[in-house]
């Protein structure tokens, strides 16, 4: 693997080369090894990764209050924001507009709390408890809630692009005005437990 260091050494220009074909198929491959750093350098946790081992943090819970505000988007963190068996039941005020990006939720309880607006981002929701959550105006593209307990979550006007809902409960769940790529809304229209009407706001067929 290429560090920073390794990189810059190999893509300073060298004299000789300055006037060379060489010079562009160098700034090439310079750019595609920078890309591959970067993508490397991002920990987010990926479906066949193992998860690490519980944070022994005394107040790691409360950390969903503050969030996660490095890198957001791309669920890039300086440590990880470990909420797994934490309960936040029916939490009204301290979550809403939050970023949780790339936060281990396995086995947590989010159950009647108020999640607007939050973004998470590359989060591991499996296993997780939202009954009753409501996520409108949130942002949760490629979470897994594989699991996870959904129940009349919800989702209005919610980005849900590349997240996974595999053996999810979803009966219930309201998908008004909900944004989702069509082959994320496919995968999404299998899952038997949404409901009727949840079937017509998503668009299933």
């Amino acid at each position: 693997m290429f560090s920073v260091m390794d990189l810059a050494s190999k893509c300073v220009p060298k004299t000789e080369e300055s006037s060379s074909p060489f010079k562009e198929l160098r700034g090439v491959a310079c750019g595609l090894l920078a890309i591959c750093a970067v993508a490397t350098a991002s920990p987010v946790i990926a479906a066949n990764q193992r998860l690490p081992p519980l944070s022994t943090e005394p107040n790691r819970c409360e950390r969903a209050f503050v969030g996660n505000t490095i890198g957001q988007a791309n669920g890039v963190y300086d440590k990880p924001l470990d909420l797994r068996f934490c309960d936040y039941t029916n939490e009204k005020n301290n979550l809403k507009g939050k970023s949780l990006a790339a936060a281990l939720m396995s086995d947590a309880k989010f159950d009647g709390a108020d999640m607007t607006e939050a973004v998470m981002s590359k989060a591991y929701a499996v296993g997780a408890s939202f009954k009753g959550t409501d996520f409108s105006n949130a942002v949760l593209d490629r979470v897994n809630f594989g699991n996870a307990d959904l129940q009349g979550a919800v989702f209005k006007n919610t980005v849900l692009s590349g997240s996974t809902f595999d053996n999810a409960k979803l009966e219930d769940a309201v998908f008004e005005d909900t944004i989702i790529g069509y082959i994320d809304l496919q995968k999404l229209c299998t899952n038997k437990t949404i409901s009727e009407e949840g079937r017509v706001e998503l668009g299933c067929r």
